[in-house]
C-alpha cells in the first residue's frame, strides 16, 4: 500500500479507449498514469510462477483466484478480464467504481471472461458509499447478467447494510467471498 497504489491498481485499457478530453483530471497529468498492466504482468509472470514453483499449489485456472478491496477490487476484476487463462475467480470487495469517473465500469462488458469457467464476486457496505457508487455497481451487475453470468452460481453481488469502506469491515466478511470462490461446484 504505497503512494503509487492508485496508479498501480488502475486498469489501463479502459483509459486507452477514452478520448483524453473525457479523462478524469487526476489522469490527464503525465505524473499519474494507470500502471495496472505492469502490476498484473508482475503477478502473472513473476509472483505466481515463483509461488507455484516453491509451494504445492494447484496452479491451474480453476484453482487460482484473486481478491482485493477498493482499488484492489478494481484491479482484481481487471486481472480476471485480462488473464482469464490464469484466474478462474475474482472477489472484488467495495470496488472503487467511482475512481476515474466510472470509466472502468463503462468498459467492462466487452472484457468479461467466459461465465462457464469463471466466478466473480462483488460486495459493498452502504455506510460510506460515494455519490454515484450504487448506480455504477448496478450497471456492472447488469453487464454481468447480460454477459451470461447467473447470480448465485458464477456471480454474486452483495450489499452489507451499515458496513463502511474499511479494512475492518472487509475482515468481518471475507469468509463470504472465499466460500463463494472456493466452492467446488464450478471448478474445472
Amino acid at each position: 500500500n504505497t503512494s503509487k497504489r492508485l496508479s498501480e491498481y488502475m486498469p489501463q485499457k479502459p483509459f486507452e479507449r477514452v478520448p483524453e478530453a473525457d479523462l478524469p483530471d487526476m489522469f490527464k497529468s503525465a505524473r499519474r498514469q494507470p500502471l495496472g498492466d505492469a502490476y498484473l504482468r508482475y503477478l502473472v509472470r513473476e509472483l505466481k510462477p515463483a509461488i507455484d514453483a516453491r509451494y504445492r499449489t494447484l496452479p491451474g485456472r480453476a484453482s487460482t483466484s484473486i481478491l482485493g478491496s477498493s482499488m484492489g477490487g478494481l484491479i482484481s476484476l481487471y486481472a480476471i478480464c485480462e488473464y482469464p487463462e490464469v484466474f478462474g475467480g475474482a472477489a472484488c470487495l467495495s470496488t472503487a467504481w467511482t475512481v476515474a469517473g466510472g470509466i472502468t465500469a463503462q468498459d467492462l462488458q466487452a472484457a468479461l471472461p467466459d461465465p462457464k469457467t469463471h466466478r466473480i464476486y462483488f460486495d459493498y457496505g452502504n455506510e460510506t458509499k460515494e455519490e454515484g457508487y450504487e448506480a455504477l455497481h448496478q450497471k456492472v451487475d447488469s453487464q454481468l447478467k447480460a454477459a451470461g453470468y447467473a447470480e448465485g452460481t458464477n456471480w454474486l453481488s452483495k450489499q452489507f447494510p451499515g458496513e463502511e469502506h474499511s479494512e475492518r469491515a472487509w475482515r468481518r466478511r471475507v469468509e463470504v467471498p472465499l466460500e463463494f470462490l472456493l466452492s467446488p461446484s464450478l471448478r474445472r
